[in-house]
């Protein structure tokens, strides 16, 4: 199930009686509110959360203005949607960068939330940005956490430094030295983490902050907990006063209720959310764009930043002179398939359309096999052949299927796709609008 799938689907039901009608009572709209409050209670919602923002929304939505307005489905709407922006931040909270260099993140948080991995998923967003972060293992109790965090570094391309089972304060100290000698400007600690809340792990935190200069200390929690995960960070931020949240496993079933009550809870922002396993799949948290989404609005603008990740504008305008020209192969048509899952895959980028949840799919209409099955015939075929699909005649597409691992009706079905894909090509020919890939 995506992120918020239930609560927006529940939403918008509720939303679509109101549209029904001309104008609303009070009545309506109250009854309409202890509809919305009992979804965000279904959805894991702290109960404190939901009933204050049910008074929010209802103070302003019962008023002359809505109550006399020709259109006052599309007034709560906008209501509802200006206080979920409100709930959960309002704005994107940005890392802090000390003044003094190196920025010192301290990431912490309980075992299993993917502390140690998200280490190295926001050293790789940083570099992208610019930035030299070194990662420091500071997690000493943990059996392999400290080869762990070896081994996503160097895939995230990190450098990573490591004192055995020394202080994790000692290890700390010669961290920040070691980066202000090396030219490092961001230093990421991984620390210990607990199956439960500890003095212990509580107190050396504490010394770590006490030791180096930390201006940021990032929480980890997993949004699959739901309340269990608001009250970790409750409990977190009254020991050590963290600056902001990271949700991790937001690609999972989960109901979504952390993301709207953190902030609320503990008035800290939500700084990024992991949306799923691989190190790239690391974002900023936008308020506005998840109010979207959860309003089944869509979030077009992750979407087109996605695009921009993976299609640089040399190869957007190559694509473009193909399709003027008419000249798009089935290598291109690899390349677009390519671009797909550099993206995230058709079912990541599926819940960013507006409208999605109205779509309805089931499990197999986004199905990412079948964009292999696609792959592996284009690259079971000769260039000549990509290049010239109509020389394929009936041999040449068994062995493409045997090839592949797939069966003649297969191969066709490609080809058919592909000549259809051309055909929609044809209508922007000569036209200003742009495919992102």
């Amino acid at each position: 199930m995506a992120l918020f799938e239930s609560l927006s689907e529940r939403l918008n039901h509720i939303f679509s009686k109101l549209t029904k009608r001309g104008k609303l009572t009070e009545l309506e709209i109250k009854s309409a509110m202890r509809e919305v409050r009992i979804a965000l209670l279904e959805a894991d919602v702290n109960i404190k959360v939901a009933k204050n923002f049910i008074a929010e929304v209802s103070e302003k939505a019962v008023g002359q203005q809505v109550l006399q307005s020709l259109n006052p489905a599309q007034q709560v709407i906008k209501i509802v949607n200006e206080e979920l922006i409100a709930l959960m931040g309002p704005a994107n909270a940005k890392l802090e960068v000390s003044p003094k260099l190196p920025t010192v993140i301290m990431m912490c948080g309980l075992q299993g939330a993917g502390k140690t991995t998200l280490c190295a998923k926001l050293g790789m967003l940083l570099k992208k940005q610019g930035k030299r972060p070194l990662l420091v293992a500071g997690d000493i109790y943990r059996p392999a956490a400290i080869d762990q965090l070896k081994v996503v570094g160097a895939k995230a391309g990190c450098e990573v430094l490591e004192r055995g089972t020394q202080s994790p304060v000692k290890t700390a100290k010669e961290a920040v030295d070691y980066a202000r000698r090396m030219g490092f400007d961001t230093v990421i600690l991984d620390t210990a983490g607990r199956l439960h809340i500890d003095e212990k792990l509580m107190a050396e935190l504490e010394d770590i902050t006490k030791a180096v200069d930390v201006t940021e200390i990032l929480l980890t929690v997993d949004a699959m907990t739901g309340q269990d995960a608001v009250n970790v960070a409750e409990t977190f931020n009254a020991r050590l006063a963290i600056t902001g949240v990271v949700l991790t496993k937001l690609d999972g079933d989960t109901r979504g209720g952390a993301c709207l009550s953190i902030k609320a809870v503990t008035g800290k922002p939500i700084k990024f959310i992991g949306v799923g396993e691989k190190l790239t799949d690391l974002e900023p948290f936008y308020p506005d764009r998840m109010a979207s989404r959860i309003l089944g609005m869509g979030d077009v603008l992750s979407l087109i930043e996605k695009a921009q990740e993976a299609v640089t504008e040399q190869q957007a305008k190559e694509m473009e002179r193909k399709m003027r020209e008419n000249s798009f192969t089935l290598s291109d048509y690899l390349t677009q398939f390519e671009t797909l899952k550099r993206m995230g895959g058709a079912s990541a980028l599926v819940g960013m359309l507006p409208g999605a949840g109205k779509l309805k799919l089931n499990e197999g209409d986004v199905d990412e096999k079948q964009i292999e099955r696609i792959r592996a015939i284009i690259l079971s075929m000769t260039p000549k052949e990509r290049d010239n699909p109509q020389i394929l005649n009936y041999s040449r597409k068994k062995r493409i299927a045997a090839g592949s691992g797939t069966s003649l009706q297969d191969v066709n079905r490609l080809l058919k796709q592909f000549e259809q894909t051309k055909q929609l090509m044809k209508q922007f020919k000569g036209g200003r609008r742009k495919f992102p890939f």
